[in-house]
């Protein structure tokens, strides 16, 4: 799926990453445990999370996940947009809860992880 697709299914906001909305994705996962997320060994993937803070950013740096879609309408500050945008990420934001961007997502051909 496009970034683009995917913003569209969610009904989401991008707050940064305008540029990337044509790349492709193939991968998600959906997680407010960063320490899971880190164990994930799948390059190139959507992380889905509704933890609103600057360790979700860093935590998707440290593992090169470029895409990042927070749900639940949660509040992205300044300071997450700015650790982003230094490493050329695309922040989504969505209303939806995590469970029901996951079902949509899933339902449109994006596949887990694991």
């Amino acid at each position: 799926m496009t970034i683009r697709e995917i913003v569209r299914a969610v009904d989401g906001k991008v707050l940064c990453g305008e540029g990337h909305l044509d790349e492709s994705v193939d991968f998600a996962f959906a997680s407010d445990l960063m320490s899971d997320v880190l164990t994930i060994k799948t390059d190139d993937f959507l992380l889905i999370t509704g933890l609103a803070n600057v360790q979700s950013v860093r935590t998707a740096e440290m593992s090169d996940v470029r895409y990042l879609l927070f749900a639940r309408g949660k509040e992205v500050t300044d300071e997450m947009i700015e650790l982003a945008e230094d490493n050329d990420m695309v922040v989504i934001r969505t209303s939806y809860s995590m469970f029901k961007t996951s079902g949509i997502l899933y339902g449109a051909g994006l596949r887990p992880v694991y």
